[in-house]
């Protein structure tokens, strides 16, 4: 079967290996939500335990592969045609909190584009993997995209500027004109499994700016793999570089992409 080619076994191999230390991790996040030191010191520990995990699996399967980490930054690789895009803890706050949504993302690009993809959530063992041409598949189960063709009729996911974050005013531009026109939004808070949700027809679409390649790379082939459509806000497939996504199927793409585009110019 696809998912099991040489590559994706070190992939979901790694993931698994980084997700135990979460899995740990976050069981003691509750004791220190009440300590006067707080949990957010611990957590920056677990997401960096997670990648020096996932950076030494996968060095040691694929020698020469660079990478692009979101705590270790850029690793150049004597193989210059290949990358790993990693995000050891996609979904920080919500660990912080005791919330269980997050995820462990891993993709793989060549030769700039992206070919293999695996989101992994530690705590409901749900492995969203694809590789290029191959198909998507949730725990070896195939997932497709939703098959809604109004928009009306959509449940949409989205992501919220924080505190000290770019972009609150157009979102909230954003926000109003989608709210008119869906049947409704959901903010998971952890961009890797709000693509995945869309490869799994969960979500409808799901749209956001403002985020790092590693919080897309791994989503963008399941997405695809599932028979989604993806680009960024301005209808080209540059979404790592930019910034931005739009995904859903080719018809709610296309109305999402049209009330965001609207929503820019009244906003």
């Amino acid at each position: 079967m696809s998912r099991h080619t040489p590559v994706m076994t070190v992939m979901v191999a790694a993931a698994r290996k980084a997700a135990r230390g979460l899995q740990r991790d976050f069981g003691e996040v509750e004791n220190l939500q009440v300590s006067m030191k707080g949990p957010a010191d611990f957590v920056t520990a677990a997401d960096r335990k997670a990648e020096k995990i996932i950076f030494q699996e996968l060095s040691k399967a694929r020698p020469g592969y660079g990478f692009l980490m979101e705590e270790g930054g850029v690793v150049e690789g004597a193989d210059k045609s290949h990358r790993w895009i990693i995000d050891p803890l996609d979904g920080t706050t919500n660990f912080l909190h005791g919330i269980p949504h997050f995820a462990i993302s891993i993709g793989l690009e060549r030769d700039g584009q992206m070919v293999a993809g695996v989101v992994y959530n530690p705590i409901t063992d749900e492995m969203f993997i694809a590789e290029k041409g191959q198909g998507a598949f949730v725990n070896d189960r195939r997932i497709r995209v939703a098959v809604r063709r109004e928009l009306t009729q959509c449940v949409v996911g989205c992501g919220t500027p924080h505190i000290g974050r770019p972009g609150h005013e157009r979102y909230i531009s954003e926000l109003r004109g989608v709210m008119l026109n869906v049947s409704g939004v959901r903010r998971m808070g952890a961009a890797s499994l709000d693509l995945a949700y869309v490869a799994a027809g969960r979500f409808d679409a799901y749209w956001e700016a403002n985020l790092a390649p590693w919080d897309l790379a791994a989503g963008i082939v399941i997405v695809r793999e599932a028979g989604g459509t993806v680009s960024d806000m301005d209808g080209r497939e540059n979404m790592l570089a930019s910034g931005s996504v739009i995904v859903g199927n080719e018809m709610v793409h296309a109305q999402l992409s049209k009330v965001l585009k609207k929503a820019h110019l009244d906003g």
